[in-house]
């Protein structure tokens, strides 16, 4: 039986694939950085890939590396200490996954604002080089942005009197499960190198996430447009965060704002 590790095991994108592996009969192994019980066909090692700490024991004898602990700063050095230990073990690793960002290769960071608001997709690109450097067997999925930062991004915001929106900017969200389903199938056959990305199966602006997250919850906000300068911006606006070639992703924003929230899956009509 094989041996999966799944970094990021209790994410939101981890939360979907732990469950599909278990299912399938794969042996899971999750790397998390706090100490737990293993239970329900998981084993847990304690490590911080941050510091590198307790990664080459997570790493050890795992046919398979599923890499989706990712966070707002900090993906390129846990891609590099995951890659140094899964390189170091003595037996490596077949295949090693890891999940992108569409648009990694096509938003350009350059200057302050730039890696201010955008860094995230530099760390990322940044983190696909070591993949591909690393010597292992590997497959890259770049996914647009999942429903639940749109979510997270709308509830902040609804704090506040007046949402402000990049003026401009489109997503295309897309539900982690989708990706979760998808990631797993590309983990469980052999190393494809960069994949087609996979997107949700609407595209809106940012200004109707907004207001159709305000009308499910019956809130009411002003919604105020800002201009973002900077060549990141300027590619957002050119839609390089998008992948409308590949809408793969089946739940819509609406129904995972309905199911979200426990309401009726209504479409609203002016989007």
């Amino acid at each position: 039986m094989q041996h999966i590790l799944v970094t990021g095991g209790t994410g939101t994108l981890g939360h979907h694939i732990i469950p599909r592996l278990r299912d399938a009969g794969y042996k899971v192994r999750v790397l998390s950085r706090n100490s737990r019980e293993a239970g329900g066909g998981i084993e847990y090692v304690a490590g911080d890939l941050a510091t590198g700490e307790g990664v080459k024991a997570a790493v050890e004898d795992a046919e398979i590396i599923i890499h989706c602990a990712g966070s707002a700063k900090g993906d390129e050095e846990k891609a590099r200490h995951l890659v140094q230990a899964a390189s170091e073990v003595r037996v490596g690793a077949r295949h090693l996954v890891y999940i992108s960002v569409v648009g990694a290769d096509r938003v350009p960071v350059v200057g302050s604002t730039d890696r201010t608001v955008f860094g995230y997709f530099a760390a990322k690109r940044a983190a696909e080089h070591l993949v591909i450097d690393s010597g292992l067997p590997w497959t890259i999925l770049r996914a647009t942005q999942f429903h639940d930062l749109v979510f997270t991004v709308a509830e902040a915001m609804e704090k506040m009197p007046v949402m402000p929106v990049f003026a401009g900017f489109r997503y295309q969200p897309v539900d982690a499960g989708d990706v979760a389903e998808r990631l797993v199938q590309l983990a469980l056959g052999e190393p494809a190198g960069l994949v087609s990305d996979i997107g949700g199966p609407r595209v809106y602006t940012q200004a109707d996430l907004m207001r159709s997250y305000l009308h499910a919850r019956q809130k009411h906000r002003l919604i105020l447009p800002v201009w973002l300068p900077g060549q990141a911006a300027r590619a957002h606006r050119a839609g390089a965060n998008l992948a409308p070639d590949h809408a793969d992703g089946r739940r819509t924003w609406e129904e995972f704002l309905a199911d979200r929230l426990g309401l009726p899956r209504v479409v609203p009509t002016s989007l």
